[in-house]
């Protein structure tokens, strides 16, 4: 199955309009079975929602069991959402013909979501760079801050993902966690996609898939520290989950230091001061991506860039019991 079709986008201050055009592959499909393969996030009672109030085939009413044809315009209509407000300014660390690199504030998402439209990276670099090529070569997550790759070329963008696929680049990250890591060490635990209500959650599991993470605590605390992280495999939240599974969860790591219930109560109500007491007084994760060695596009040439521990981290940490313990915070 190749990947699905591009969409395209379209927003007015009270609605937003997503229209992708069937890929051939899928032609003769019914309606349902296709919006479940194009939009898998979306539950099948959601989608038999939706098809009566927010779905449109050109031409033609749209049923669950409508058959849909190759190259026809699928529209979903649905009201604007009133988005959380985020960081929508970044800095930038390093200028290239072919690329930028950023350093992402925590708390700004990668991409559209049910939550977020106009609050994303995408939709920023669309903004700040209006007519021109911004393709984002890799991704971390909403609450993680931090070096981030944007091809401004389609064959640049495409050499450097194709270099984070195959290994050739190096990324580490800075993460205060809790309790007392051992100096360094080297995790190596398979992780997978876990069966749980959040549908977000990963976790240790001999079937999944290869996950290694090198760690160095760079810091320490009276009861927490500072570790340098470097994943060795790129799979989803795999520094947080290995740190958490040896017993030293991220500071405010909703998920996987506070727990599914507290994870699922502060994305529906927003994070109260009970809350943000569960979650070590941190609104969000610590994770930082300190530094990212990719080659370049043309010259093949290594190149490294780094970006500072923001100020909600180093101020975190200048009030953490022991804060004048040995060992150097630089990233």
């Amino acid at each position: 199955m190749s990947e699905p079709d591009e969409a395209t986008e379209d927003a007015g201050d009270d609605f937003i309009r997503l229209s992708f055009a069937v890929p051939r592959e899928c032609d003769g499909w019914r309606l349902d079975h296709y919006l479940k393969f194009r939009i898998g996030r979306l539950s099948r009672t959601r989608i038999q929602e939706i098809i009566g109030t927010q779905i449109s085939v050109v031409g033609r009413k749209a049923r669950a069991s409508t058959v849909v044809r190759a190259g026809e315009t699928i529209t979903l209509t649905r009201p604007a959402p009133v988005e959380p407000e985020v960081p929508r300014t970044f800095a930038v660390l390093h200028e290239d013909p072919l690329f930028f690199v950023i350093d992402k504030p925590a708390g700004l998402p990668m991409h559209t979501t049910a939550k977020f439209w106009r609050n994303t990276l995408v939709a920023v670099l669309r903004e700040t760079y209006p007519g021109q090529h911004t393709e984002i070569c890799h991704r971390i997550d909403r609450e993680t801050s931090g070096v981030m790759l944007i091809a401004r070329q389609p064959e640049a963008g495409a050499f450097l993902k194709e270099a984070f696929a195959t290994r050739k680049v190096s990324k580490t990250y800075l993460a205060l966690c809790k309790g007392h890591p051992p100096d360094e060490g080297v995790i190596d635990q398979p992780i997978k996609l876990l069966d749980t209500p959040t549908h977000v959650m990963m976790g240790p599991a001999d079937d999944g898939l290869a996950a290694v993470t090198r760690f160095r605590v760079v810091r320490r605390f009276a009861s927490h520290a500072l570790v340098e992280a470097s994943p060795e495999t790129g799979r989803q939240h795999q520094i947080r989950v290995h740190l958490a599974m040896r017993g030293f969860p991220l500071v405010g790591d909703k998920l996987y230091g506070a727990g599914e219930q507290y994870f699922m109560e502060a994305c529906d109500r927003g994070i109260s001061a009970e809350l943000l007491q569960r979650f070590d007084g941190l609104p969000r994760h610590a994770l930082h991506a300190a530094r990212l060695t990719f080659p370049h596009p043309v010259t093949r040439t290594p190149l490294t860039f780094e970006a500072p521990l923001p100020a909600d981290l180093t101020d975190h940490m200048a009030k953490l019991p022991g804060a004048g313990a040995t060992g150097s915070a630089a990233a």
